[in-house]
């Protein structure tokens, strides 16, 4: 007995390094074919977008003398303010997408007071444009989809009925005079 374990633990190993061999021979030949797959395949790098998009559409709806409300109504929260200057509101945009220039567009909202004195800044893209760059990768230019909705699509969403008594009752409702306590009371 003792001679077929030898023998058997020697056939073992010479499986064993003759395997270890044939997986690193296999190693070098898929070498080269790891590189050719590398070639093609190529991973997917993400464009970057920051700040407050503003379009030619928000531009034009300001007008001198809106309060800042108003204009944060238009333009949303200001990207920039600052405490020493706290009479004027920056909107900062930028797009960084792999192998081109960074896109920056500013604009600046000044006031008096609580009041829009003035905006000025870089020429904004109006919203359809806007929206090509999106789509459009390599200089190709991808169709642009409809931003409006037709009449006929409309038509199709009939406006919602509200029953006219349902304000009327909650404006009736009584409030409430006492609240329960928020603790729970002492055993």
């Amino acid at each position: 007995m003792p001679v077929k374990a030898r023998c058997s633990a020697r056939l073992g190993l010479v499986l064993l390094i003759g395997a270890s061999m044939a997986a690193l021979a296999g190693c070098g030949s898929l070498d080269g074919a790891s590189s050719r797959i590398a070639g093609i395949v190529k991973p997917y790098k993400v464009d970057v977008v920051q700040g407050n998009f503003v379009s030619r559409e928000q531009v034009q709806a300001l007008q001198p003398g809106m309060s800042r409300q108003q204009v944060r109504e238009i333009l949303g929260t200001p990207l920039v303010t600052s405490l020493f200057h706290a009479d004027r509101w920056e909107y900062v945009f930028t797009l960084k997408r792999p192998g081109e220039d960074i896109q920056t567009r500013k604009l600046t909202a000044f006031f008096k007071g609580d009041v829009l004195e003035r905006s000025e800044g870089d020429e904004m893209p109006s919203e359809t444009e806007f929206v090509a760059t999106l789509g459009a990768r390599d200089g190709a230019k991808g169709k642009v989809p409809t931003l409006e909705a037709t009449p006929e699509q409309l038509a199709k969403y009939p406006p919602s009925a509200r029953p006219a008594q349902a304000p009327a009752a909650a404006a009736t409702a009584p409030a409430p005079t006492s609240y329960p306590p928020l603790d729970a009371p002492a055993r």
